[in-house]
């Protein structure tokens, strides 16, 4: 019989309320009690490893959910962590990450509403991950949420109060789930390499997001204090005349020190620097395209990079090209 190990870490799921307001205080063990099974043909081992509302989740976490799977990777068969919504998609992508080429499934869920209230979602999103953990079809980091199977890195909360929180960002949903059934639309080719984890993350990162009365006084600050500098940009990659000048000098002066990536704010359809005749303007400086990925993936990926690997230029391009949990998708053109 196969055996799934759920592990807590608090958020909405868990939350009961208080005179402060919705607090994380059910534990993983507890969580189980409030599903009406019927017949299970896996075991499930409960770990309460986090209590902390989503909003305070920080990389020093997602290393620890990490050495918690890694130290019982041997035992289980998958893996269910209970998370809030706020910041699971940067949990998920940072734990595709930290977890490459694991053939058994590593399962995120939450709620927009707690376990233990009349109406909730979070009963439907736990039972499902339960289910979609214990199928041998299952492998790799995903989301489960509202009945749909997301790829780790390709997961967005859109919605702050739907049952339909999450959307996949310019990917497929790995599957679907509907009265306890999985409908796949992907399965992925087995992978021959052996599960690898890995330990590092550099947390120096910078996240600009580009808005019409920005100056350039603010970039010099940013360049000379982060290690790798995120520009979402307007549109597929517009760079407003305001700031151009300065951004490109200071790209160029920081290229063999800092890593540049552009992205764009706009999470459908992904970035193209190239198509206007500014993006033409910085073509022949040292940067980064995120293309069709998530902000989310861009940002945990990065950490990744610097974290376990010269910040070379070369390196880390060929590293963030590197298609890793589907977190990339190439133009065939």
């Amino acid at each position: 019989m196969k055996k799934i190990l759920l592990i807590s870490t608090g958020g909405t799921i868990a939350s009961m309320p208080t005179d402060e307001g919705l607090t994380p205080k059910i534990n993983s063990k507890k969580l189980l009690e409030y599903l009406n099974f019927t017949k299970l043909d896996f075991e499930i081992d409960t770990v309460n490893l986090l209590n902390v509302d989503s909003t305070d989740m920080q990389p020093e976490h997602w290393l620890k959910i990490k050495d918690e799977i890694k130290n019982n990777y041997e035992k289980y068969d998958g893996f269910v962590i209970t998370h809030g919504t706020d910041t699971m998609a940067y949990t998920a992508s940072a734990l595709s990450y930290l977890i490459q080429n694991s053939q058994k499934p590593i399962v995120l869920t939450g709620s927009q509403k707690s376990i233990d209230m009349h109406i909730t979602d979070a009963k439907n999103n736990l039972l499902n991950s339960l289910l979609y953990a214990s199928k041998n079809s299952s492998k790799g980091i995903s989301i489960v949420f509202d009945g749909k199977v997301i790829a780790g890195t390709r997961a967005r909360k859109e919605r702050t109060k739907s049952f339909d929180a999450f959307s996949s960002v310019n990917f497929p949903f790995l599957a679907i789930m509907q009265d306890e059934k999985i409908y796949r639309y992907i399965n992925d080719e087995k992978c021959e390499k052996e599960v690898k984890f890995y330990d590092s993350l550099n947390t120096n990162v910078f996240v600009l997001k580009l808005i019409p009365s920005m100056t350039a006084k603010i970039l010099p600050e940013i360049f000379k204090n982060y290690d790798a500098i995120i520009i979402e940009s307007f549109g597929v990659g517009g760079i407003p005349k305001t700031i151009e000048t300065e951004l490109k000098k200071l790209i160029s002066e920081y290229s063999n020190q800092k890593t540049i990536i552009m992205t764009t704010q706009v999470p459908q359809e992904g970035s193209d620097v190239g198509v206007y005749e500014v993006g033409k303007r910085i073509s022949s400086i040292s940067y980064l395209e995120s293309h069709n990925m998530t902000t989310e993936a861009t940002v945990t990926k990065i950490m990744w990079i610097l974290g376990n690997f010269s910040n070379d230029f070369e390196t880390v391009k060929k590293l963030f090209y590197t298609k890793i949990n589907n977190d990339m998708i190439f133009n065939e053109n």
